[in-house]
């Protein structure tokens, strides 16, 4: 396994929509165990593969039960609503609040391109619905409402 380079605010990348994946192969799990460093290494709780320049529909979440791998995502319904503070790996000290659904159905593919449904609540599905918007060239600043100040974010 190895850490990827992360792509930062202002690579043109970040702004481009992903293409599905169609080739379940050592290459696609070797990519995604090398996301899963690279997210650990960051202090992540999610990492798109745009984020480290593959431009597929592929991304991991981790919000403290391990890592949920969804590759050619899709979500089927959303519920509810949150205001919470978000970030993102590839906008490093950027912080705001966004609004996001409480509640989040998906369905997606394992690394094996066998389907799953799988439903979450609160970070697990504010989690889904940022690092699906990478999969379509939508960063966390196009979400938010505001941004967060220093001094916002000390008392966090």
């Amino acid at each position: 396994m190895a850490i990827r380079n992360m792509r930062t605010e202002g690579d043109e990348i970040l702004s481009k929509k992903s293409r599905p994946v169609e080739v379940f192969d050592q290459k696609l799990w070797d990519l995604l165990d090398d996301m899963k460093e690279t997210m650990a290494e960051h202090n992540g709780v999610g990492l798109a593969g745009v984020q480290v320049g593959y431009l597929r529909r592929l991304f991991i979440v981790d919000v403290g039960d391990g890592v949920v791998e969804f590759i050619n995502p899709q979500i089927l319904e959303t519920s509810g609503e949150q205001f919470v503070v978000e970030g993102c790996l590839s906008f490093p000290g950027k912080w705001g609040m966004a609004r996001r659904p409480a509640h989040v159905k998906a369905r997606a593919q394992d690394r094996n391109g066998n389907w799953f449904e799988i439903e979450g609540d609160d970070l697990m599905a504010q989690a889904i619905c940022h690092e699906y918007d990478h999969l379509d060239g939508i960063v966390f600043l196009d979400r938010i409402e505001r941004r967060l100040t220093e001094e916002e974010l000390k008392e966090l």
